[in-house]
């Protein structure tokens, strides 16, 4: 009660009480990232994408190379809360910072307490495979171009690649898997849908019904456009020849060659022996079997990882919408050649 009163009058003398933030993480200097590579020595890569581009089946197959390995959803830049939240206190700031820590040299650690933890996350599983460069993959949904600039803050000597895929197969994916997951987001028309698709299929791929709604195709069609314009315009801008794309379907038609080039921009030689190994690992689709489990009713209706679904589901209202939100996107990366499909 006393501990009340005293509150009560700091306000009443001084006014509320406001809570500060943190100031801005500095960015690593060159000295910096020579000392903690010392320390943390592999190289490092994250692969990027729209959740649903197949990020999942580019992290498999470019671990596949004796010398990279690769796992997933660290999520340290694409999804709250982020790597930042290790320091992101104004006490925290305060304790990296204070004068009368001689371990700082007079600056700020919290670039490198969080390098720091991100490599060793990353480097212990490389280390026990034996490998000398490690990346995360995770989908990068959500804050779009400002996944690059976090990254870069922490690490800018690393390497993005970001895989794109056509966002109209992007969309059936993501509606597919929040049904099977059955989605907290899904509402009284989503479920709706649900139940008609379990009992008549077919309405949904001759043109006379949709999966989707319309916020649904809106929401998902600008979120699409909005990461790839930005996440590209921000990788080229910040990371030069160390950001580099390719798309979903050019690894379907031609897996080896398109492996072939991004493993090659790591620096590392390219076994041809490995084609075999990734048309092996290419045939497997945990995704596909996952969902199956959860609920083969509605997964057994759309086949999975395969390029140009929307063909069959889209209905004409379903492409006049995505059109006029994504069609330019469309062109831009070869989808198509104009806004008549």
């Amino acid at each position: 009660m006393l501990d009340r009163i005293k509150k009560a009058l700091k306000i009443l003398i001084k006014g509320e009480v406001v809570i500060q933030k943190r100031g801005p993480i500095p960015a690593l200097t060159e000295q910096e990232l020579a000392e903690v590579r010392q320390f943390f020595p592999r190289e490092k890569f994250f692969i990027y994408g729209h959740a649903r581009s197949g990020t999942t089946l580019l992290a498999r197959l470019i671990r596949l190379h004796p010398e990279i390995h690769c796992n997933w959803q660290a999520h340290f830049f694409t999804r709250q809360p982020f790597l930042t939240s290790l320091v992101d206190s104004p006490e925290e700031q305060e304790w990296l910072t204070r004068r009368s820590n001689r371990w700082n040299r007079g600056g700020d650690l919290s670039g490198l307490v969080l390098r720091g933890a991100a490599d060793l996350i990353l480097e212990r599983e490389a280390l026990k495979v034996g490998k000398r460069i490690v990346g995360d993959k995770s989908p990068s949904s959500l804050i779009h171009g400002q996944a690059i600039r976090d990254t870069a803050l922490i690490y800018p000597d690393a390497r993005i690649v970001y895989i794109i895929r056509d966002g109209r197969d992007v969309l059936i994916s993501e509606r597919f898997r929040n049904f099977v997951e059955g989605s907290k987001f899904l509402n009284a028309q989503d479920k709706s849908i649900i139940a008609d698709l379990k009992v008549n299929q077919t309405q949904f791929t001759d043109g006379s019904r949709s999966i989707f709604t319309d916020s649904f195709i809106s929401r998902a069609a600008k979120g699409w456009v909005d990461n790839i314009t930005e996440t590209v315009a921000e990788g080229k801008r910040i990371y030069g020849d160390r950001f580099y794309f390719l798309r979903y379907e050019d690894l379907l038609r031609e897996p080896f060659a398109q492996m072939t080039a991004l493993w090659k921009t790591f620096g590392v030689e390219v076994d041809p022996a490995l084609e075999q190994a990734i048309i092996a690992e290419s045939a497997e689709n945990p995704d596909e079997q996952w969902q199956a489990q959860k609920d083969d009713s509605i997964a057994s209706f759309l086949p999975k990882g395969k390029a140009g679904n929307w063909k069959n589901m889209f209905t004409k209202a379903d492409r006049a919408l995505f059109k006029s939100i994504a069609g330019q996107t469309l062109i831009e990366w070869g989808y198509e050649k104009d806004m008549d499909w």
